[in-house]
């Protein structure tokens, strides 16, 4: 069947990080099939991001509207019949919405990773991974319908961005000068380093001759951190919070020398760029949700708090298992930050 694919069907709702590492899964599909129409079905966010992916057709899925967001998935999707429904999303919302979405076959996770019910929506399963990052997950996916398991070792993430939205990034940070982008705010203030601290590394990169901005969302945990940051810092910051689009930053991201960021969004946009990122992780395994490329420069505090509250180690426990706490993140300190720093500038010459 895998071999005369007509009709693909995408099931991802969110979020930004997770929407990027599925994009590499994707087009790893396409270049497999490329007679196949493959249609995403994606939160409206996230859509702002992928809405010009090369082949792919997407229908939005507003989850804000509640009921009336399956009404209108119902009403989009029509008569429409897919050869296979690649169902990339455990969340119980997005199981529902896989009942609106007539496939052949609607390939889910492994028994493992079938939460909230998912297993109930699907007829086929992705194989059983040992330990796997998310976006090896999402390539069991492709393995299932006949992409090679090789092809994980040559990711492509092609996002188009307008000529408009590069001249902006251009614009913010010239040419002549190198730049470190700090996207200081996860979704949860508990998951942000200090800004004292993101204030401390900005004035060190600083002294090595890098310009440094600052990017993020419009909401008020962005905002907040980001003033905090500036308020602290002794060096001259400019300040991209809020003042993007998605894919402004995407571009932004793109030019950028080196990304620091906690386990948020936009770190994982900068691996689709290629551009190094300096990681921050204590609530998440960062060999899980880690920036995929570069997580041999996340500054890891995670393993030590798993191993305080479940007196086991990570590997002896279900993966994916959090550590719990508001204060996690205070036990980065700024000298692993700088070592990190430095090791990612020597190698990768920037």
């Amino acid at each position: 069947m895998t071999s005369s694919l007509q009709s693909i069907c995408i099931l991802r709702l969110s979020a930004i990080g997770d929407v990027c590492h599925a994009v590499a899964a994707i087009q790893a599909i396409q270049k497999q099939h490329p007679q196949a129409k493959v249609t995403w079905i994606i939160g409206k966010v996230e859509y702002q991001l992928l809405k010009d992916l090369p082949g792919v057709e997407f229908i939005i899925f507003e989850k804000s509207k509640g009921k009336q967001a399956y009404t209108q998935l119902k009403h989009d999707l029509g008569d429409r019949k897919f050869d296979v429904l690649l169902h990339m999303q455990v969340a119980l919302r997005a199981n529902w919405a896989a009942r609106y979405i007539n496939a052949k076959q609607k390939i889910g996770f492994d028994w493992g990773r079938a939460k909230e019910l998912h297993a109930l929506f699907t007829n086929s399963r992705i194989r059983a991974q040992q330990e796997p990052h998310v976006l090896e997950g999402f390539f069991a996916f492709a393995e299932k319908v006949g992409v090679p398991s090789e092809a994980i070792n040559h990711l492509t993430w092609n996002i188009p961005v307008s000529d408009q939205d590069i001249e902006f990034a251009e614009s913010v940070l010239p040419n002549n000068e190198r730049h470190i982008v700090i996207a200081p705010a996860a979704s949860k203030a508990e998951r942000n380093w200090l800004a004292e601290r993101y204030a401390a590394i900005a004035d060190y990169a600083d002294e090595q001759g890098f310009k440094v901005s600052l990017c993020g969302g419009p909401g008020p945990l962005d905002r907040s951190i980001g003033n905090d940051i500036i308020a602290a810092s002794n060096c001259s910051i400019q300040d991209l919070i809020g003042k993007t689009s998605l894919k402004q930053m995407l571009a932004v991201l793109n030019r950028a020398s080196l990304v620091i960021a906690p386990d948020t969004g936009p770190a994982h946009m900068a691996v689709t760029q290629h551009t190094p990122v300096l990681g921050l992780y204590a609530h998440s395994n960062p060999k899980r949700t880690g920036p995929y490329l570069y997580q041999d420069y996340v500054c890891n505090v995670y393993h030590k708090h798993i191993q305080q509250q479940k007196g086991k180690p990570a590997e002896q426990l279900k993966w994916g298992t959090r550590a719990k706490g508001k204060n996690l993140m205070a036990d980065i300190t700024i000298e692993m930050a700088k070592h990190n720093f430095d090791r990612l500038v020597k190698d990768f010459s920037l």
